[in-house]
């Protein structure tokens, strides 16, 4: 379901990926099943291209990898945690619009 620009994440690659990485990180918490999810993800897909190689996109199939997802206590599908120095620092639970997340990476990027 990751695109070109998107970073497909697992349990093994989580803390590479995501928790060292050098960026922000926008992690997709996702499962197949999930309509919301599947509404979502052109919106992920979208940023993950514009914000290319100032914040990494990744999506998590919870499915597949439950741990990472229990790790962080998700509950309700979609969720998107904003990742920054490799502790979560920004939450969104639902189908949100695309400027939520914008105005919420714009939090974590600061000015420029």
């Amino acid at each position: 379901m990751a695109d070109k620009a998107t970073v497909e994440l697992n349990d093994d690659n989580f803390d590479a990926e995501v928790l060292k990485s050098d960026v922000p990180v926008l992690v997709d918490f996702w499962a197949p099943w999930c309509g919301p999810c599947r509404m979502l993800a052109p919106a992920i897909e979208e940023l993950a291209t514009q914000l290319t190689g100032k914040v990494k996109v990744g999506k998590l199939n919870t499915d597949e990898h439950m741990n990472s997802a229990a790790k962080y206590g998700i509950q309700s599908l979609p969720t998107v945690l904003i990742f920054k120095g490799g502790q979560v620092v920004d939450k969104l639970v639902g189908l949100r619009q695309k400027r939520d997340f914008e105005q919420a990476l714009a939090r974590v990027m600061g000015p420029g």
